[in-house]
């Protein structure tokens, strides 16, 4: 077997091996999450560029626990919290998830809209926003699961865009490899603020749920998988470290892009991923421009039936409700039901006069409120050795 094959034949195990690490992780960089980045670039530069490695192993280690929990109870991360805390603990995560989940879906429809119309400035932004919204709709409900992983697992390829982004303008890598390794503070509301934004948009309550349940989905699908075992433990710990360092990468990507082209032409305002990408486009030359505008469009589509479809895990396994990707609408109504909802109610923001910065900011605060909450309660599930008991392992995993 030659060198060549050899390439090819690791390439293509680890991209079978990869499936919800790298969804997850990808579809963290979400247009709202993209709005955050481009801010944090263009407001200062390369300050916060040290975010990103800092952000991986957080990021890493709350998915690994989320993906065990999955894995080892068999069901996602709202069951294991109904059968081990009292009902208002549940029922105050639902409360606080609800309106966050949907307004981070409403700002993403809006950004893929304005992006749509920046692309095609004859076409209204609202009509790409409808348009988007109907697609993934018919798309979630119609399409298995099997067949969804598959589309949202080549969407992630799109993210590679914003490595190719920052190349078409040139670059000082030292200053880069200085901001990267040596943190910058600055005690001021303002970089205080954008510093939350960052760490509120990379560790988001709704990857935690999402996690957990496509861990249920993916075991339901391998064949002769009667338990969890240390394989399937660690290629769940691959994928899972795949992904976040692949969300990470290209989240440095955009703060780099942003604080390069933008920042050191005086452009320091960018709250809309449009405003980044239109802001691009005399500085950077249009293939910049289009790259950045295709990536918000693929992330979209990436990211919002994530987070309607772990908004929907959240309130069906709540109420004991069927529910699953891999059923058929009839077979899980209220879950598809529930999923319909939220991108209607989405959509309907970006015509109640809510705007998707102030739908970024309300969600911002839910999930700085929620996030800690389920950190806590994420880590006393993991050591708590009552919460194993009705698993197929007896004992907690080794965490």
């Amino acid at each position: 077997m030659n060198f060549k094959t050899r390439i090819s034949n690791r390439l293509l195990r680890l991209w079978k091996l990869l499936g919800p690490g790298l969804i997850t992780g990808a579809s963290d960089d979400d247009p709202s999450g993209i709005a955050t980045y481009s801010q944090a670039g263009a407001a200062y530069g390369l300050a916060t560029l040290w975010t990103a490695p800092i952000a991986f192993p957080l990021m890493a280690s709350i998915q690994q626990m989320c993906a065990k929990i999955g894995l080892v109870t068999e069901q996602g991360l709202t069951g294991t919290l109904k059968a081990n805390y009292p009902k208002p603990v549940l029922y105050l995560m639902l409360l606080f998830s609800f309106p966050a989940i949907v307004m981070n879906i409403g700002a993403d429809i809006a950004g893929m809209g304005a992006v749509g119309n920046l692309l095609f400035p004859s076409i209204d932004a609202t009509f790409f926003s409808l348009f988007f919204t109907v697609v993934l709709l018919i798309l979630i409900i119609y399409l298995p699961y099997q067949k969804i992983a598959s589309i949202l697992k080549y969407l992630c390829l799109v993210l590679l865009v914003y490595l190719i982004v920052p190349f078409l303008y040139h670059q000082d890598l030292l200053k880069i490899l200085k901001a990267t390794v040596i943190p910058t503070i600055e005690f001021n509301k303002d970089y205080i603020g954008i510093l939350v934004g960052i760490l509120g948009t990379t560790i988001s309550p709704y990857l935690f749920f999402w996690q957990a349940s496509m861990e249920v989905e993916e075991m339901k699908h391998k064949k002769n998988t009667l338990m969890v075992n240390k394989k399937i433990i660690h290629e769940m710990k691959e994928d899972v470290d795949f992904g976040m360092s692949f969300s990470g990468l290209v989240m440095f990507f955009i703060i780099l892009t942003t604080g390069t082209v933008l920042y050191n032409s005086g452009i320091h305002e960018i709250n809309t991923v449009e405003q980044a990408a239109k802001a691009l486009k005399p500085l950077a030359g249009n293939a910049a421009y289009l790259l950045f505008a295709i990536g918000v469009i693929g992330t979209g589509l990436l990211a919002i039936p994530v987070l309607s479809g772990s908004l929907s895990y959240i309130i069906t396994e709540t109420f004991g409700w069927e529910q699953g990707l891999d059923k058929k609408f009839h077979e899980a109504k209220a879950f598809y039901i529930v999923i319909a909802i939220s991108l209607l109610l989405g959509l309907s923001l970006n015509y109640i006069g809510i705007s998707p910065i102030k739908a970024l900011i309300y969600t911002a605060i839910l999930y700085g409120l929620t996030a800690p909450v389920l950190i806590a309660i994420i880590l006393h599930i993991c050591n708590n050795k009552k919460s194993w008991e009705n698993s197929l392992i007896l004992q907690p995993p080794t965490f």
